[in-house]
Order: structure tokens, then sequence, then C-alpha cells
């Protein structure tokens, strides 16, 4: 998976749970909940709707590498590779 794609696949994931939120006028460097109003089981919808998407298991323990969008995005390209 490139980064392109991740981030196609994060904002495909997320317009269910938050239609508002627009990935587009997001920082990549600052942290999701943050940047797009998104509340913590919020967070926890996107990490199970990525994992429904892509297989990929995402762990409690990795939740700070997928606070930010530059984060999460580097972390589905590395395990999709």
């Amino acid at each position: 998976m490139t980064p392109e794609d991740a981030t196609a696949l994060v904002a495909e994931c997320l317009r269910p749970i938050a239609p508002e939120a627009d990935l587009s006028t997001a920082a990549g460097g600052a942290v999701l909940a943050d940047e797009l109003d998104l509340d913590s089981m919020d967070l926890v919808s996107l990490y199970q709707a990525l994992h429904e998407r892509t297989g990929l298991e995402l762990p409690e323990r990795d939740y700070g590498e997928l606070a930010t969008l530059d984060g999460l995005v580097s972390y589905l390209t590395e395990r999709t590779a």
C-alpha cells in the first residue's frame, strides 16, 4: 500500500464515523482526535474499520503510533508492503 492509498483508506473509513471530518485540512503531524474533533470511541471505530478493510491487527499498545495522520499512514504502509 502506498502512502496515498493509505490516506485514501483512512478517509474512506473515517467518512461514516465523522462525515464532517476533512483529512485534507488535517496537519499530518497533528493529533487526529484534536485536529478532527474525534472522541475515543470514534478512534476505536476507525481502527476497527481499518482492521476490517486490511486484516491488520491494530493493537491498543500501538495507538500512540496511530494518533497522527502521518503515523497512521506510515503504520499502514509499512505493514501492508
